[in-house]
């Protein structure tokens, strides 16, 4: 499988996360950790510009939020 590339851009009314096979896969591993029962409300990931995500992105983060 190719390395996971996730890309994430927008404007004030739209944004779009883009990412190949392996990334989308990676993202889904994210989401479904942060559902876990053995987490809490406020945990979060960040994912970053050329850490986890590909230059050029915008800094994206992936909270729990069980109040909503």
């Amino acid at each position: 499988m190719d390395e996971p590339k996730i890309k994430v851009y927008g404007s004030a009314t739209e944004i779009t996360v883009s990412a190949n096979a392996a990334g989308l896969k990676e993202l889904a591993e994210r989401l479904t950790g942060l559902a876990s029962p053995e987490l809490r409300d406020g945990y979060h990931e960040h994912l970053d510009p050329g850490i986890n995500l590909e230059d050029g992105s915008i800094s994206l983060i992936l909270a729990r939020d069980d109040k909503l």
